[in-house]
């Protein structure tokens, strides 16, 4: 019994995913080893020459249309690429977030120039992406933002303030939601394609920050002040879409967290019952007592539930018929159990689950994010009382 025994087979048994899987477990044998982990780790990123590897392998925008330079899939390839990083642990690799969080905004929002000009390199892998909508005083409630992008001649004057950005050291191009109208609400947010890959006047990126865990991946502060933009750096063309634009994504970003979650959840099991079955306590194996057993017996019961409905909603994502409160659903029901699992888990290491150099100690550090980003888990449970 270990890890991958709890993936059921379903949609990803089919020859064509087998062997992108193939494909993929090769490309990061070869950049996502123990050793780059953990210089991901002490470095606190990861180096732009991995993301430019990706992108050869064609990791990078594999549910992107193959006109735009992408693989032509869908969100099963994603979920193949999400579970097979979380296994590894090597979460600071953030292809998930670049691939089915930012790249959908323009293949889906983006004018066809957009699309022409930008998807090819984010699918090589020449440009890696972040997206920036939380501010210092603006989280979950988006529309308490303050960051104001304001006309000026042919063009946009971008001022604020983002935090908590994930890759913002290392992005090319960071999609920026910003305040078009300030009076018209959730109508006033437009989202903005904003280059700064050559550091233009106006742009700073601020400290990488120091995070309780998941520490390879760089999470940064960035400043715009009076950032001249282009009129085409505006998503689509149209003010005052950005909140309909998200509201339409984030549905698929929340169901990414739940799938990290998950792939977490059998990670720490897989460690799990590996250590107790040769860890040995008066005489016999930890696996040997009835607590353990029955304690693993719950946490293999919560985790084959969450993998089912994850199947039920990536089935539904794909055919178009994922809605907000499902989505919600997924997203803190399973990273409520991932929390309660690897709390669990690191109990049966002892003191051994509290050092850094146990994958179990480095889980439960990475593990609280998921019931906080991409809406915290109370918001969740807002949206689906919503709908009672």
């Amino acid at each position: 019994m270990n890890a991958i025994d709890l993936v059921p087979a379903s949609f990803m048994a089919e020859t064509e995913m087998a062997i992108f899987q193939r494909s993929l477990a090769g490309f990061l044998d070869a950049h996502a080893s123990p050793a780059a982990i953990d210089r991901w780790r002490a470095n606190k990123q990861v180096e732009k020459h991995v993301w430019r590897a990706a992108g050869e392998a064609g990791l990078l925008g594999v549910s992107i249309p193959e006109e735009y330079g992408g693989g032509g899939g869908d969100l099963r390839h994603e979920v193949a690429i999400v579970q097979a990083i979380g296994h590894r642990g090597a979460d600071a690799l953030t292809i998930c977030l670049h691939n089915a969080v930012i790249l959908p905004y323009f293949a889906s929002y983006g004018t066809p120039e957009q699309r022409a000009q930008w998807l090819p390199r984010f699918c090589s892998g020449e440009m890696v992406t972040a997206i920036a909508m939380t501010e210092p005083a603006a989280g979950s409630d988006l529309q308490g933002m303050r960051t104001r992008a304001r006309r000026d001649g042919n063009g946009y004057r971008l001022t604020g303030q983002k935090t908590f950005i994930s890759n913002g050291q290392i992005a090319d191009v960071v999609l920026v939601a910003a305040k078009t109208d300030p009076d018209a609400g959730s109508k006033g947010i437009s989202l903005f394609i904003v280059d700064v890959s050559q550091a233009p006047e106006g742009f700073a990126r601020g400290r990488n920050l120091d995070k309780v865990g998941q520490e390879g991946q760089d999470t940064s502060e960035l400043f715009f002040d009076d950032l001249f933009l282009p009129a085409d750096a505006l998503l689509g063309g149209v003010e005052g879409k950005g909140m309909a634009q998200l509201m339409a994504k984030l549905p698929q970003e929340r169901l990414i967290i739940a799938w990290q979650a998950m792939a977490m959840i059998e990670l720490a099991l897989g460690e799990t019952i590996a250590y107790v079955k040769q860890r040995e306590m008066f005489g016999q194996s930890l696996a040997a007592f009835q607590n353990t057993q029955f304690k693993l017996a719950e946490y293999k019961t919560q985790a084959t539930i969450a993998k089912v409905f994850l199947n039920h909603c990536t089935e539904k994502l794909v055919a178009g018929d994922l809605d907000t409160a499902t989505a919600s659903m997924a997203k803190y029901w399973i990273s409520d159990q991932l929390s309660e699992i690897v709390d669990g888990c690191v109990q049966f290491f002892g003191g051994y689950g509290y050092m850094t150099e146990y994958p179990i100690g480095r889980l439960y550090r990475d593990s609280r994010i998921h019931r906080i980003y991409g809406g915290a888990n109370e918001i969740m449970k807002l949206l689906i009382a919503r709908t009672l």
